[in-house]
């Protein structure tokens, strides 16, 4: 049976992390929202679900996934949900726990990346805070994104098995969702993405590794592979681009 994805069809957004995990596993997957409302799909069956009243576990905001009887919303839960059974995950419990951390890290530094341009609202226009949004990307771009950068190199560096994953020797949801993030900074803050992972050589290497997988390569060839644009989470405008 397909997994059911949940998420906005015209953004990557929070879901790409997701999709990143079931292409690159060759899973079977609907993302619903994206298909047509003649079928059954489309954003208002999205809607109903989290309109649905008779849920007991019912999801917050997309993305969330649908696995049989099983619900699971937020990104980093639906991750540590689907890493065993995608095989994007080691087999011990350290090794799920580590994965697992690496993951809400770097939810935090996507969390900082979108507070760049929306750092006092999210239902704001990104015009109506604009001094705000140059404050918080000064210090995203000088500070925080280099913090976060040299601590993915310090564990890749550390990592026992060797620096070509994050986590033991062989391919995680966080080496694909660090892939994701470095894409991401690229697109929004090309100067000082550039600046950071200059820095970071082996953040860089495994983000290639990554992007050279077949399958993924072949992911972000397809039409299935949302552009990115200024409706998601990394919007590239200009001034905010303080490298």
């Amino acid at each position: 049976m397909a997994y059911e994805l949940h998420y906005w069809p015209t953004i990557q957004g929070r879901g790409e992390f997701v999709r990143l995990a079931l292409e690159a596993a060759g899973a079977p997957y609907l993302d619903v929202a994206r298909g047509a409302e003649a079928a059954g799909q489309g954003v208002a069956a999205m809607q109903r679900w989290l309109d649905d009243a008779t849920l007991a576990h019912p999801p917050f905001a997309p993305p969330f996934l649908r696995d049989g009887a099983l619900w699971v919303g937020q990104t980093v839960a639906i991750l540590h949900h689907l890493g065993p059974a995608l095989k994007l995950v080691g087999r011990s419990e350290q090794a799920r726990v580590w994965t697992q951390q690496i993951q809400l890290t770097i939810a935090d530094m996507v969390t900082e990346a979108q507070d760049t341009h929306h750092p006092l609202a999210s239902h704001l226009h990104y015009d109506e805070q604009k001094p705000e949004a140059l404050r918080r990307a000064a210090a995203f771009c000088k500070l925080r994104m280099p913090k976060f950068l040299s601590w993915f190199e310090r564990i890749l560096a550390a990592n026992p098995a060797g620096s070509r994953h994050l986590v033991g020797g062989k391919l995680s949801y966080a080496d694909l969702s660090l892939f994701q993030l470095v894409e991401g900074l690229r697109y929004a803050f090309p100067r000082a993405a550039q600046q950071a992972l200059a820095q970071t050589h082996e953040v860089v290497a495994l983000h290639d590794r990554v992007a050279a997988i077949p399958k993924v390569a072949a992911y972000l060839r397809s039409p299935r592979r949302i552009a990115f644009n200024e409706q998601g989470i990394f919007r590239h405008y200009p001034e905010l681009d303080l490298g």
